[in-house]
């Protein structure tokens, strides 16, 4: 895979949860909030549909060819906040603390950064 390619998935995978996790501010506060927090206000479908759109980084990593161990922690970010969701009023506290697909991304990018490193 290309360097190019690689970055453009990268981008891709920012801008998901950029648009998921940060897309929008709370004045005078450090926290941002997106699409995955306004989701979370619907009961049951709003957090499936949430974990559905978190599936987008992984699809751009297995694209990557990251390893299946990374892929699973990604996984299990997605699951965890599924399962903090579906708690009334915690859940929507976690969309906004926990950020799941950020965090997705950083393992991404740290994984990219350490194969770029050993070439």
């Amino acid at each position: 895979m290309t360097d190019t390619e690689t970055e453009r998935r990268l981008r891709r995978s920012r801008q998901l949860a950029i648009l998921l996790d940060g897309a929008w501010g709370i004045p005078y506060t450090p926290w941002r909030f997106g699409l995955d927090a306004l989701l979370g206000l619907l009961p049951v479908a709003g957090d499936l549909l949430s974990a559905l759109l978190g599936l987008g980084v992984i699809v751009q990593a297995r694209k990557l060819k990251a390893p299946q161990s990374l892929q699973l922690k990604m996984l299990g970010n997605i699951a965890l906040d599924f399962l903090l969701g579906s708690v009334p009023i915690i859940g929507d506290i976690a969309d906004v603390a926990f950020r799941k697909n950020m965090r997705n991304v950083a393992l991404l990018e740290a994984w990219v950064a350490a194969v770029d490193a050993e070439k």
